[in-house]
């Protein structure tokens, strides 16, 4: 599953590389970036968060009674969300000016950038009902234990914006459209490509169409627990959408920087933290459905621990070698020296919340996994009371860097908050979580990052060509996960150590 999430997430990588490269950190692709955030927003709920949390536990209880059943509630689901999705895509098309009005208060003085932002907003309204199917999908699989084509099908979208980024500018400007619509067209393709891949399997694990009796029971409950679901892993992105709203009305360019840097923030998480998450979830939800409750805690226990130990050096390397990355993958083209400062100065905030963007990511499946929907909602809610406020507050000081670092806070908020609880509700200690092993791996860090800079700081990086920077940064990366592997060792975390060593052993001999 981790290699799909990779390879998923290195073409949502060169997906923006070509999109940097082709329109820069302009007018248009803040336009872009901001109609976008309204789906988008969904996407990462449903494809990574809240759906999953409700539909994979009803749906293994489903399972349980008979694999009828379990048909028969994915179906009903899929009728359920298809007819409110479109709804709301329809809603989202006649009023697409007054939507870009709130998400985009600056633009409305930009009379070019306001209606070319509603444009893209009406095109890709319809990408809503496109991944609510594809999660769906995804979700069943994995609880039928089938996790590599689900983690692979984002890179289907991914690839059919980046062709339609190469093939359809030209033919845009042929209509006299703007260019910058080929990304809207891609966005709606690549959504309903990525659902579309997955119903070969659907269909071949015997789960295909089925409406015998009408609609299932249980569709209730994943609509009921889908609803504080939603809120619950709201955070983020609401937190991205306020961080829009402020970045509009700041200089042009925030919010494509801001959305640059995210993009590289969100390759650690999406490859590491929620693939550990998607597939624990299922392994959880199996052992607390079977009143399995001890082998269901140390599932969570060791889920903890792994997210923090393979989130940190990736941590250290976002935070030491922003500038060096962000260069190195995105300054060519329209895309130059200036965007690469400005984008690096925003990730190195946004990696200082990287452990607990990735801890919050593995807590909040499990909270409705064992009842306890309402917890996410009200940190939810928490975090972004104080993200608003900090941000509000010290934006026309400090300038628009300052949303990423109040991302990062809230998260720290957020995820704390629900560690507390979480070993409350499982009835162990606070310390059965926050341990020595987790200072073992504080330190280890700490030392990596401490030596890395101090040695990165004395390399003329900039000064080699293209091959060298290459070179060099994969060499710098090797390092910094051998000194920290190393650290670990003599810190007495060997079994884990030795473990991470069989499996890419295992790997390489494959």
């Amino acid at each position: 599953m981790a290699v799909a999430t990779f390879c998923s997430r290195i073409f949502g990588l060169v997906r923006e590389q070509v999109l940097a490269f082709m329109f820069g950190a302009s007018s248009m692709t803040d336009a872009f970036y901001v109609a976008f955030r309204i789906p988008n927003l969904l996407r990462d709920l449903f494809a990574e968060g809240a759906f999953s949390a409700a539909f994979v536990p009803t749906f293994i209880e489903a399972k349980e009674e008979s694999a009828e059943s379990a048909r028969r509630l994915l179906w009903s689901l899929l009728i359920v969300l298809t007819g409110t999705t479109l709804t709301i895509s329809g809603l989202i098309i006649y009023f697409a000016p007054e939507i870009v009005s709130v998400f985009a208060p600056g633009f409305v003085g930009d009379t070019e950038k306001f209606e070319v932002t509603v444009g893209l907003t009406r095109i890709m309204a319809p990408f809503l009902c496109f991944v609510s199917i594809a999660a769906l999908f995804m979700g069943a699989l994995n609880s039928l234990k089938v996790f590599f084509v689900p983690a692979l099908a984002p890179a289907f979208f991914n690839v059919t914006m980046i062709i339609s980024m190469i093939a359809l500018p030209t033919w845009m400007t042929s209509q006299g459209l703007p260019t910058v619509y080929a990304l809207g067209a891609g966005v709606f393709i690549g959504g309903l490509v990525q659902g579309l891949v997955q119903v070969p399997l659907i269909i071949k694990h015997g789960f295909g169409p089925s409406l015998n009796g009408g609609l299932h029971p249980k569709t209730k409950k994943v609509i009921k627990l889908l609803g504080p679901g939603l809120i619950g892993f709201a955070a983020t992105q609401v937190n991205l959408i306020v961080n829009t709203i402020l970045a509009t009305g700041t200089v042009v360019g925030a919010v494509s920087w801001l959305s640059y840097a995210f993009r590289l923030f969100q390759l650690p998480v999406g490859i590491l933290s929620v693939s550990i998450g998607n597939a624990n979830l299922v392994h959880f939800s199996n052992a607390w459905k079977s009143n399995e409750r001890e082998d269901a805690t140390d599932i969570l226990k060791s889920s903890y621990l792994t997210g923090w130990m393979i989130i940190l050096p990736a941590m250290v390397i976002s935070i030491i070698f922003a500038q060096e990355i962000v260069h190195l993958i995105f300054e060519r083209g329209e895309f130059g020296q200036n965007s690469t400062l400005m984008t690096s100065k925003v990730l190195m905030w946004y990696a200082l919340g990287l452990p607990f963007y990735g801890i919050y990511k593995i807590l909040v499946p499990a909270f409705y996994t064992i009842d306890r929907q309402k917890v996410p909602v009200y940190c939810s809610i928490l975090s972004i009371i104080f993200n608003i406020a900090f941000c509000i507050s010290l934006v026309p000081v400090y300038g628009f860097e300052v949303l990423a670092l109040g991302t990062t806070f809230s998260m720290f908020l957020n995820s704390s908050v629900q560690t507390v609880i979480m070993t409350k509700d499982l009835k162990v200690s606070l310390f059965e979580f926050i341990n020595l092993r987790l200072v073992k791996v504080l330190i280890a860090a700490l030392v990596t990052g401490g030596m890395t800079w101090f040695v990165n700081s004395q390399v003329p990086y900039f000064e080699f060509n293209f091959y060298g920077k290459c070179g060099y940064l994969a060499f710098s990366f090797t390092c910094v996960f051998i000194l920290y592997g190393l650290l670990l060792f003599l810190l007495g975390e060997r079994s884990v150590v030795l473990k991470a060593l069989s499996r890419i052993k295992k790997r390489l001999g494959k």
